[in-house]
């Protein structure tokens, strides 16, 4: 990773930060993101949840989602 890159761990359910451990012990409901200096893969998120969501919902809902570049 160069520069201010680092590695995030996510729940795949709920969409909140969650320990290295917890990614370890469950990875099938966990991901691990690369952020930082705003990567080339663009992800919605809902802004209430923090659940991914689709292009589609982000377009038809733009006050509440956020596009993130990871």
């Amino acid at each position: 990773m160069a520069g201010n890159e680092n590695e995030v761990n996510r729940s795949a359910r709920s969409g909140r930060f969650v320990t290295e451990g917890t990614t370890e012990r469950d990875p099938r409901h966990t991901t691990t993101e690369q952020v930082g200096n705003g990567g080339e893969q663009e992800v919605n998120r809902s802004a209430s949840t923090g659940r991914f969501v689709t292009e589609t919902t982000a377009e038809l809902h733009p006050s509440t989602t956020e596009t993130q570049h990871v």
